[in-house]
């Protein structure tokens, strides 16, 4: 079994944003979404669903930022 960085994605109203992603990047995130999938049962989500727990789990998990936050609070 793979240890990924992300479980299930909660389902929450989507809010639009447009953002232009190389398409390597897309390619990851798909393959990511089949394997997130996988991994949890659940239907191959969106690659785009990805972007912000991906983005919230960085920022969570970033122990410099963390520090600085402190700092500049």
């Amino acid at each position: 079994m793979v240890k990924l960085k992300l479980g299930p994605l909660a389902d929450e109203k989507p809010v639009k944003v447009t953002l232009e992603l190389p398409a390597s990047l897309h390619r990851d995130l798909a393959a990511y979404a089949e394997i997130l999938a996988h991994e949890t049962g659940q239907p191959a989500a969106d690659p785009v669903r990805l972007i912000v727990p991906m983005l919230q789990r960085f920022i969570a998990t970033d122990r410099g930022f963390a520090r600085a936050r402190k700092v500049n609070r």
